[in-house]
């Protein structure tokens, strides 16, 4: 669940603030340009124009355009581990990864420029939701190796962890559809809750 944005903690080096900060730029002005154009429409030249960088650069943090679209933070899956992994003893995986879900959540909706834009431009371009659904993927297999871990289960062998990981996967992802459907209204905090809260209680029927 590779959701958050690329944060610039102020605890890191300049030279890596630095590095964040252009990987943010690239992302934003690739958003934006799709969002003017359309993706067929902007080329890797036209976004590190935007950003006020060189291509040369451009590929030093992004493959191609539909990742600087995208924009996955490379560091987000070991970020949300080691948040599940810190989380008391004594709460349950479940509880546990509700309340990483629910501080991702908080974090996403801070940035009230980028995350709308980003979500927006996404679901209006197929290669991109691709892009994003292969690394969802990917993010919750790291997960569940630390569900395996905090659990003592095994993945592959034993379903909890990888059943977890992808619940999880599916309840971000509802919370930000809903998010999206109502325009970005609500607060995405409160619908992760609600999504939890229906999966706590064992998805009763609507009524």
């Amino acid at each position: 669940m590779q959701y958050s944005t690329i944060m610039v903690p102020m605890s890191t080096g300049l030279r890596e603030r630095k590095k964040l900060a252009t990987r943010s730029a690239l992302h934003l002005a690739a958003l934006q340009l799709v969002a003017e154009r359309g993706l067929d429409e902007v080329s890797v030249d036209d976004i590190a124009e935007r950003a006020d960088v060189s291509p040369r650069t451009f590929f030093n943090y992004f493959p191609s355009k539909i990742d600087a679209v995208v924009g996955l933070d490379p560091a987000a899956p070991q970020r949300q581990v080691e948040a599940f992994l810190s989380r008391p003893a004594d709460e349950s995986p479940v509880e546990a990864m509700r309340a990483v879900a629910r501080e991702q959540a908080a974090e996403m909706s801070e940035n009230t420029e980028l995350w709308p834009l980003r979500l927006t431009v996404i679901d209006a371009h197929p290669a991109a939701l691709a892009r994003l659904a292969a690394a969802f993927g990917e993010s919750e297999q790291v997960l569940a190796a630390a569900i395996g871990e905090r659990t003592g289960t095994r993945v592959g062998a034993d379903a909890y962890p990888a059943l977890l990981a992808g619940v999880a996967a599916a309840a971000m992802r509802t919370s930000l559809h809903r998010w999206f459907a109502g325009d970005f209204t609500a607060a995405l905090p409160d619908l992760v809750d609600e999504t939890w809260d229906l999966l706590a209680a064992g998805l009763p029927a609507p009524r």
